[in-house]
């Protein structure tokens, strides 16, 4: 979701709210549906704020290790992890995990 504007992740998010599709934002704006679908999930749950992090913002090991945990301990949910955590997408979640996995036997 990097790629769009912060106007125009807020413009998403309330035309979504509004009740326009995902195939007519997804034409519109050229990102997938599922990242559609994330972004909104992401606002509903920390505001609009959450939209206006740094770039590249860095995660300590082990702030990275209690998010891992959530979904190989505790079974939850990646997407949910990923929404609860604030995390820009949760493929950075699952590319840790895929990383953690290298160095570990699960």
């Amino acid at each position: 979701m990097s790629k769009l504007s912060y106007e125009e992740k807020i413009e998403i998010y309330n035309k979504r709210k509004a009740g326009e599709t995902l195939n007519i934002l997804h034409s519109k704006y050229g990102i997938t549906k599922h990242n559609i679908q994330y972004l909104v999930r992401l606002i509903d749950r920390h505001g609009f704020d959450i939209l206006k992090h740094t770039k590249n913002k860095y995660y300590p090991p082990y702030q990275k290790e209690q998010i891992i945990n959530r979904v190989l301990l505790n079974n939850e949910l990646i997407q949910s992890v990923s929404v609860d955590e604030g995390l820009p997408s949760e493929g950075m979640l699952h590319t840790w995990i895929k990383n953690i996995k290298k160095w570990i036997i699960i």
